[in-house]
């Protein structure tokens, strides 16, 4: 069965391929002379990309839809913000993507003529990879350093929205609310930022104890250069700390219970999971989803055991 009948199928690949070309053009504008460079091989092999789709699945003109606009703009903020970390971290996760989504297509359709075109990609995606891989190792880029800075980010608003909470049903006045809170804030923090350093320092002993096995062995070493263990520590203490802020913030600005935490939280962490999960390879949707269960199961508990707590001690803060 030919599938360019498939409608959804073709304006799906059609539309991700005009995104990630929408979106390598933009990069371009701020890119550095490296950056370009990569770039400027992808842009010909998208537009190829592109016209292939269109003219398999007879869509000859396509627009962005606005789920699509949205993410361009987020992804164009990110590398305007985080310069050429932020781009080689933008188009790695591209790349994964894409190599998912294509696999996925070839398993459906590997017998069909669509397979065919498929297969091409597919080896055009694994050059892609290693082109930016290499061009990361080369110039020192740290995509995770960003990616601790989201997932700390992400650690510290989920768990101190659920004390606040908690601290909301067991204190009888805000005052109580801000300073456990912020107590809480701080001491998690500094936990996050110990644990990301501990696990730097384990990571480099490794990293050492394989080199010195290769130079015993005589085998060629490529020296693992990694990122201050101090620097990444404090990246994800400070992340977690800002993260925590959010639910703490309305409380700041007086209000009198959970609700506006919540609220504020939930918006936020939709926004976050969603570029964490983007920036990782993960599902979006999944991601967003768990992460607004976990959001309600840290507020109901919490808010359930302090108020059990509470009730049964006769305890008023």
């Amino acid at each position: 069965m030919r599938p360019e009948n498939n409608k959804n199928l073709g304006k799906a690949l059609v539309l991700d391929e005009l995104f990630d070309l929408t979106l390598y053009k933009r990069l371009l504008d701020i890119a550095g002379p490296e950056e370009k460079e990569i770039l400027n091989k992808l842009v010909p092999i998208e537009t190829r990309h592109l016209g292939l789709w269109q003219n398999f699945f007879k869509i000859p003109k396509a627009r962005l839809d606005p789920g699509r606009k949205i993410k361009l703009w987020v992804l164009v903020l990110i590398a305007k913000v985080f310069g050429r970390t932020g781009i080689h971290m933008i188009l790695q996760a591209i790349e994964v993507h894409g190599i998912k989504k294509y696999l996925t297509v070839w398993n459906l359709y590997k017998e069909d003529e669509i397979g065919q075109h498929v297969k091409g990609i597919l080896m055009d995606e694994f050059k892609h990879e290693d082109d930016i891989v290499t061009a990361s190792e080369r110039t020192k880029i740290y995509p995770e350093r960003v990616r601790d800075i989201f997932l700390g980010f992400n650690d510290g608003l989920v768990e101190i929205l659920g004390a606040v909470s908690g601290f909301f049903a067991a204190f009888a006045n805000t005052s109580s609310v801000l300073i456990a809170a912020i107590t809480v804030a701080v001491a998690g923090s500094i936990s996050m930022a110990a644990s990301a350093f501990a696990a730097q320092n384990s990571q480099r002993e490794v990293e050492n104890t394989e080199i010195g096995k290769r130079k015993f062995l005589g085998e060629p070493v490529d020296d693992l250069e990694s990122g201050s263990q101090f620097a990444s520590a404090l990246l994800v203490g400070v992340s977690y700390f800002v993260g925590a802020l959010i639910p703490v913030l309305p409380v700041i600005f007086g209000a009198q219970n959970a609700l506006i935490s919540i609220v504020v939280a939930a918006i936020t962490i939709i926004a976050v999971s969603y570029i964490v999960a983007f920036l990782s390879g993960m599902d979006t949707k999944k991601r967003i989803t768990t992460n607004l269960i976990i959001i309600a199961l840290a507020v109901s508990i919490t808010y359930g055991l302090a108020t059990t707590a509470k009730t049964f001690f006769g305890i008023e803060v």
